[in-house]
């Protein structure tokens, strides 16, 4: 796909405390590799990916599949970095949560995470999936898999455990978290929730298919 050459534009935001591995996931799922060397995150960075997103019908039946240009922002996890990663937050149309299985701290955090999420995105269920990365330090494990099961079934979200050094469940998790916004989209007729610009069909924004409502209206209950 040349530039330009998409039916949608889609932002996604990586979330979760400093050292967790957000860097190594995103580079891990565009790049299909593994750098130990990253330095942390000071502010902001995005990475991109194009895919084709081809929907399923409750009958089995394959969608014409949709060219998607994927934004994966990266955000630092350090405090007091907080106020500019979450003013990014209504800008994005899902996350990825991401803890560190051998840092126990990192997944105790994860509630604040949620919180600043509920607090800040687009909505107060936005979609949402959890990571506990760093699978393959099985040795050094911190948080047992029940325990973030349960996490994650409490905030009704889907729950991966990946490695940004074997590749393990990255490309999954990014995938349900795309097949999540883009059934969103289909059942909401009103496209108010969606973030301004965020989406684009045929290189247009969607700005036009819905004026913007006031703060209760713009819940999305979809």
């Amino acid at each position: 796909m040349s530039d330009g050459d998409y039916d949608y534009l889609i932002k996604f935001l990586a979330l979760g405390d400093s050292g967790v591995g957000k860097t190594s996931f995103l580079y891990q799922y565009t790049d299909g590799k593994f750098n130990s060397k990253f330095i942390t995150t000071v502010g902001i960075d995005f990475r991109e990916k194009r895919v084709v997103y081809k929907s399923s019908g409750p009958d089995g039946t394959v969608g014409r599949g949709q060219r998607i240009h994927i934004q994966l922002w990266d955000t630092a996890g350090q405090e007091r970095f907080r106020s500019l990663t979450t003013a990014f937050f209504r800008d994005a149309m899902g996350f990825l949560l991401l803890f560190d299985l051998t840092n126990e701290q990192s997944f105790l955090n994860v509630r604040n995470w949620m919180s600043q999420l509920q607090t800040h995105a687009y909505c107060e269920n936005p979609d949402v999936i959890l990571c506990g990365n760093k699978s393959d330090l099985e040795d050094q494990r911190a948080v047992k898999t029940e325990s973030a099961r349960e996490l994650a079934e409490k905030y009704g979200v889907p729950y991966f455990e990946t490695s940004a050094a074997s590749g393990e469940n990255v490309s999954r998790a990014v995938e349900v978290l795309l097949d999540l916004i883009m059934k969103r989209m289909e059942r909401c007729v009103d496209k108010s929730w969606i973030p301004d610009g965020m989406v684009r069909s045929n290189g247009h924004s969607t700005s036009n298919l819905a004026e913007p409502r006031d703060a209760e209206q713009s819940k999305c209950g979809c």
